[in-house]
């Protein structure tokens, strides 16, 4: 089986899994979950521009979808995870104090991640819509939880920590059904939920800007996200 390793989207991706571990590195090792999340900005980045850059070349194939759900399951799998087991070190329990094994069960979410990619790889529903929490926003909600930590210093009990490892990994692997960022056209009719997500996302990001509190974009927005999905979803099953 002739089939070429070393190219362009490839290497892309591997970018990816080379940021996603870099960030991994500085989680556990250095504590800097700030570094660890940019390093996560960078590989989302990266997972962005491999699929393009594949279309645009005519590139693609079985090994770079395979490929690419590896480097995804180490930057939006493992990496998360790690940010929330560094954070959980550093912070007291309400019932946790002392207790330092349970910061085990937050790779729950790298669990929930790969089996959320691995059927995503199979579904041929996936491709207008998704069905459950994606794993970059899961990812990058949780590693913003983690800045946030870091940069004002916030205390948050272990307990919420946990918390939230299990609620996002359980909305990566649910049935629930999420619009995608895909526009069918540039009008208005068709597009009126993701014109309006973004819309808001323009007044959260003021907003908080504003108040100096832009660090909360992240986590706000992908709040934002699932809650509107849900909305959607319930109205769709109504209707049905």
């Amino acid at each position: 089986m002739n089939v070429r390793l070393i190219t362009i989207p490839n290497l892309l991706t591997l970018s990816n899994l080379l940021c996603g571990a870099l960030g991994a590195v500085m989680a556990l090792r250095y504590g800097d979950l700030t570094a660890a999340f940019v390093l996560m900005i960078a590989a989302a980045l990266f997972d962005f521009l491999d699929g393009f850059a594949a279309r645009l070349l005519g590139q693609s194939g079985p090994l770079g979808v395979q490929l690419d759900s590896l480097a995804d399951d180490v930057t939006f799998g493992f990496t998360p995870a790690a940010i929330l087991f560094a954070l959980y070190q550093r912070q007291q329990g309400l019932w946790l104090d002392g207790a330092d094994w349970p910061a085990f069960g937050l790779f729950f979410f790298t669990a929930c991640a790969a089996l959320r990619l691995a059927k995503f790889n199979i579904d041929e529903t996936q491709r207008t819509e998704f069905c459950g929490l994606p794993s970059p926003a899961a990812a990058l909600f949780c590693a913003s939880l983690g800045l946030i930590g870091q940069r004002y210093a916030l205390p948050v009990p272990r307990e919420a920590i946990l918390a939230v490892a299990l609620a996002t990994g359980l909305l990566m692997v649910s049935p629930l059904r999420m619009f995608a960022l895909k526009f069918h056209g540039f009008g208005w009719r068709g597009n009126e939920l993701r014109y309006g997500f973004l819309a808001a996302c323009a007044v959260l990001f003021v907003v908080l800007w504003g108040c100096s509190l832009l660090l909360l974009a992240v986590p706000a927005v992908v709040t934002l996200y699932v809650a509107l999905s849900l909305v959607r979803h319930l109205g769709c099953r109504e209707k049905r």
